[in-house]
């Protein structure tokens, strides 16, 4: 009798023909990756290492590493820019105008994802194209003057209370969610705002993060705005407390460059935080529905 042994399986890859990757392309992936990284890299490693430096010793040496590193420049930022108040202003136009844009984008969102009224893909399509809008500067100035908002907490965080890229990320994961929710909700007698803030808003919470993040790093990082709409030092944000360093014969960098770091750490945080909802939220905003 004769013994036939069988050929082992073969895996998918080697089904499909999957070849491996050859060395050339793999060195050469890596290195345009350090290239990318060290272009990132490279602009922050300098931020830090002045910040360490005193005035005469940038002027020296403005790329090499510090003599020392003490934190006489961060205790001067922190004076200077007045960041207790300023970044106590930026921190309430932050948080009220984020949590404002958040809510209203997916009250917004959701009747557009589902389609319950006539024209909700003309709306969508207007938001796109409001991205690709240059900001109206003159017209919101002149509204903003007339309603008597000018140089007020409020006028200013009217300001930031729309964000078509939001809505559009909203718009297209809620098209993920089954619409067979809704109808299980109004057969359980779940009215409409109830169920938007108690299962909808919990299903989409890796878009709502990312929105979160957009929108709050976008306000906290704002100059122009505060420039044109603020006059009165108390109301000052923090970006716009750093123009104190800005000098008639030049600017005193190191600590511009110890309050840029102290500026960017809430972001930092915030987005360290949220980080695991944002790959999620973006992915799913960009290619469902």
């Amino acid at each position: 009798m004769t013994i036939i042994a069988k050929k082992p399986l073969k895996t998918p890859k080697q089904r499909l023909g999957a070849k491996k990757m050859p060395k050339k392309g793999k060195v050469a992936s890596y290195v345009v990756l350090l290239v990318f990284t060290a272009l990132y890299i490279g602009p922050l490693l300098m931020l830090v290492l002045t910040s360490f430096k005193s005035l005469p010793e940038f002027f020296r040496n403005p790329t090499g590493w510090p003599e020392g590193f003490g934190f006489e420049n961060f205790t001067t930022a922190w004076e200077l820019a007045n960041f207790p108040r300023y970044l106590l202003n930026t921190a309430l136009y932050t948080g009220i105008a984020t949590a404002i844009c958040v809510i209203t984008s997916v009250l917004v969102a959701f009747p557009i994802a589902r389609g319950y009224f006539k024209g909700a893909k003309l709306i969508l399509t207007l938001y796109l194209i409001a991205l690709f809008l240059p900001p109206a500067l003159i017209p919101q100035f002149q509204l903003i003057l007339n309603l008597g908002l000018f140089n007020t907490r409020t006028g200013y965080i009217l300001l930031f209370l729309v964000n078509p890229i939001g809505i559009i990320i909203l718009v297209n994961y809620i098209k993920s969610i089954p619409r067979e929710l809704d109808e299980s909700a109004a057969v359980d007698g779940c009215g409409y705002y109830r169920f938007i803030f108690t299962i909808i808003m919990p299903l989409i919470r890796p878009a709502i993060a990312t929105v979160t993040v957009l929108h709050a790093i976008g306000i906290w990082n704002e100059l122009i705005l505060p420039t044109i709409y603020l006059t009165n030092d108390d109301l000052y944000p923090i970006t716009r407390g750093l123009i104190v360093f800005e000098g008639l014969y030049g600017s005193n960098w190191p600590p511009l460059a110890a309050a840029v770091l102290m500026l960017m750490m809430p972001m930092l945080l915030l987005f360290l935080f949220l980080q695991r909802y944002i790959i999620s939220g973006l992915t799913a905003g960009a290619v469902k529905g």
